[in-house]
């Protein structure tokens, strides 16, 4: 019975980990014949576990290939570039889910009550400390983005007590989650939105959807939180928005250029959060 050969292509870090979770759940499955490495010539290459930041940039050669198997969410990496007939599977994980979940509501929150003011005001004075947020209830997100992870996070702010709206390229119909679809009903939405998260895939049709026409359509002083993907939003029109006062405050974990650029205006803007991606 010939080898079966499993290339690991994501980060080298991350090796130890998924070698060991991998053999553990062959074996618990019943697969033997598997020869799972990463280093293997393309020609011999069956299936491939990839991530876009790991040692595979080009698919050519591997010619055997019957699946790819992306650590990413996303497969926009992947699509194009490998042959239509060979399958792919992105990953779904409870604990990604939850950590978008996290992370969504800890910058809502963080922008709501207006943590960046108090940080701002540890030398003894208190310059707005009459100034109290209003109730969650009373602001609106929209939601950009209805998948595994827009959804989940926008179950969690409604939880918290926000008023949540959803924008999907498709019309949706949700249960208790007003949503909505195409460039008339996003204009609309932004319109009223407090605070905007985009969490959609990145597409031809999605990419900068976030833009100078977008921009000029928000409520005037919301909130953009950015943990998608970078080029969803143009970021020359991104930074106009914010020098003008049009956008508060921006918290971005993803960017045109990754790692961001050092010299990135990003980096010392005052109204920028930048995480690492």
């Amino acid at each position: 019975m010939p080898m079966t050969t499993v290339l690991f292509a994501g980060r080298p870090e991350q090796w130890d980990d998924y070698r060991e979770a991998l053999e553990a759940a062959f074996a618990e499955a019943g697969i033997g014949g598997v020869r799972l490495t990463r280093a293997a010539a393309p020609e011999v290459v069956d299936y491939m576990i990839y991530a876009p930041n790991g040692p595979v940039q080009d698919f050519k050669g591997f010619s055997r290939l019957k699946a790819v198997f992306s650590l990413w969410a996303g497969v926009e990496n992947v699509v194009g570039r490998v042959p239509e007939d060979v399958p792919l599977a992105r990953m779904v994980d409870p604990g990604l889910t939850q950590g978008m979940v996290d992370y969504v509501c800890g910058h809502v929150l963080f922008h709501h009550l207006r943590i960046d003011r108090t940080l701002a005001e540890q030398d003894g004075i208190w310059r707005n400390a009459t100034r109290v947020p209003p109730l969650s209830a009373e602001r609106c997100v929209a939601m950009l983005g209805l998948g595994a992870l827009g959804l989940a996070a926008a179950r969690a702010l409604q939880a918290i007590g926000f008023a949540v709206e959803g924008w999907a390229r498709r019309p949706r119909q949700l249960d208790g989650l007003p949503t909505h679809s195409g460039r008339a009903g996003l204009l609309a939405l932004l319109g009223r939105a407090d605070f905007v998260v985009t969490l959609l895939p990145l597409t031809a049709q999605t990419r900068g959807i976030l833009g100078a026409q977008a921009f000029d359509a928000l409520k005037p002083g919301a909130v953009i939180i950015n943990p998608g993907r970078g080029p969803l939003i143009d970021e020359g029109a991104l930074l106009a928005a914010l020098d003008a006062g049009k956008v508060r405050a921006a918290t971005l974990d993803v960017f045109d250029t990754e790692p961001l650029p050092p010299a990135h205006p990003f980096w010392s803007h005052p109204r920028v959060i930048v995480t690492p991606h």
